[in-house]
């Protein structure tokens, strides 16, 4: 009992010993401990991963994109291919081969919508994807498609350099634009023809002419002109005003800063002209009718040439027309009537009197076996001359001098020959060399020299090429001689 009561009296006399030191503790002022700081670690450098160094920019010309599109080798200048482009097997819908297999828009589609598009049905279905959704790739990207990453099969680096390929790279990402706005399911434009027609007589009218049938872009038998175009395939209209044509000196709508609503405008003007020519193509056959019908050039003498010899000329010459009848149509009576040119044959002039049977007739060998040009001319074609001969020559005696200058007013002329002229024959009419180095032959040569064979193709146009005829520009023979008085100071070396 004692034991354990002294084993009490000891706990709690620590216990009240302890209390005392901890009252005695929080009463008295804390002093201050110096504080210990932990060794600071040396700095752990940031290491980041590499980043990749950004695709280059690329850099061309996207409007020249957008004309490769359409047919690449009238843009570089290259032969037309002539085998099948190797993709062009795996699909059997469209049957069309060689150049067109080529063309991108033959696949992919005016509209770029490829099967969801315009070319989803049809004699132009191929069943190929469009393009529309390529716009969101990177333009690096697009040019590796092109150069056959995705598909060896769709490599163009074997026919386009590197250039043209990023140029229309650069069509693909920046170029295109859907048209659902502007153009209607039944083919028709949403904007407003009025202000088209404006538009069209600032621009298009010094070319295509005022009814948009100066230039055929087809033939004779099946003429093809804007009227065509913007009422049958306003996609392809829209495309061509935008970015221009191959080939040809046609200003694109996007350099000239035109919205998509002015392109609209202008579609819906010219899906109101006419369809029909304003000439026969006559004109074009008389010159070298070979070359308009897309024939070879012939190699031997025309039949009757064997019945003059003051004329030494051979070959595809004597099939000329107007080697026989003259550029003034009036043959031995004529310019024709003396010189190397001479053979001694009639002219046409006043064969406009005759019916269509016996003009017909004299151009099927009916009259003389020796002229009969049905062998080598189709029906349309025979029918074209009839109708040059009947109601298309003109007399241009008033206007040209037996010293080949013009009357004329060259100040006139000058405006007619920067309006329209100046784009392909350029300001000085040097741009285009007919002859060659050593003999060079410009428009100046021929308007000075051959003030009648001017005056001609200033009518009608120059076969093969894409230049518009005068009568369909509306030129009058006045016109035409004020252009001629103006060539003529141009330079002829």
């Amino acid at each position: 009992m004692d034991k354990k009561q002294n084993t009490q009296l000891i706990v709690w006399g620590a216990a009240l010993a302890l209390i005392a030191l901890v009252a005695v503790g929080c009463s008295a002022a804390a002093t201050p401990v110096p504080a210990t700081t932990a060794p600071t670690a040396p700095p752990v450098p940031v290491t980041t991963a590499p980043t990749a160094p950004a695709a280059p920019e690329l850099e061309g010309d996207m409007v020249r994109g957008g004309v490769l599109y359409d047919a690449w080798w009238e843009v570089i200048g290259a032969e037309a291919p002539a085998a099948d482009q190797p993709l062009w097997k795996t699909q059997t819908t469209n049957t069309r081969t060689g150049p067109d297999t080529w063309r991108c828009k033959e696949c992919h589609g005016w509209d770029y919508k490829g099967v969801d598009g315009a070319y989803g049905a049809g004699s132009h279905k191929t069943g190929f994807t469009g393009i529309v959704a390529a716009q969101a790739k990177p333009a690096t990207e697009v040019l590796a498609i092109l150069q056959g990453s995705t598909n060896p099969d769709h490599d163009f680096s074997a026919v386009l350099d590197g250039q043209d390929l990023i140029d229309l790279a650069l069509f693909v990402v920046q170029g295109q634009m859907d048209t659902a706005s502007w153009i209607n399911a039944d083919k028709s434009s949403t904007g407003d023809a009025a202000q088209g027609k404006t538009k069209f007589e600032e621009v298009c009218l010094y070319c295509h002419g005022p009814q948009g049938n100066a230039i055929n872009f087809d033939s004779i038998e099946e003429p093809e002109f804007l009227g065509h175009v913007a009422g049958d395939n306003p996609w392809e209209f829209f495309h061509k005003v935008r970015f221009g044509q191959p080939g040809w000196p046609m200003p694109s709508g996007i350099t000239n800063e035109w919205t998509d609503d002015d392109v609209a405008n202008v579609l819906a003007y010219v899906q109101t002209l006419p369809t029909e020519p304003m000439i026969s193509g006559g004109g074009l056959l008389y010159d070298k009718w070979w070359v308009v019908v897309g024939a070879d050039k012939p190699t031997n003498d025309q039949p009757l040439w064997k019945t003059q010899t003051t004329n030494t000329r051979a070959g595809p010459d004597t099939w000329r027309c107007k080697e026989c009848h003259g550029w003034d149509y009036r043959g031995a009576d004529g310019v024709y009537g003396a010189g190397s040119h001479q053979t001694g044959f009639p002219g046409i002039r006043d064969a406009a009197s005759l019916s269509t049977e016996d003009l017909t007739a004299w151009l099927t060998g009916a009259k003389n076996p020796d002229h009969d040009f049905s062998q080598v001319l189709g029906e349309a074609y025979i029918n074209a001359l009839v109708t040059f001969v009947q109601k298309e020559t003109y007399d241009s005696a008033q206007y040209i001098n037996a010293d080949k200058t013009v009357n004329g007013d060259a100040a006139r002329g000058k405006a007619k020959f920067d309006n329209t002229c100046a784009a392909c024959h350029g300001t000085d009419g040097k741009k285009i060399n007919f002859g060659d180095a050593a003999e060079p032959e410009y428009v100046g040569t021929v308007a000075a020299d051959n003030p009648w064979e001017f005056f001609h193709k200033v009518s009608f146009g120059q076969p093969g090429e894409p230049m518009p005829a005068g009568v369909g520009l509306g030129y009058t023979l006045e016109d035409r001689a004020n252009l001629a008085a103006y060539v003529q100071t141009l330079p002829t070396k």
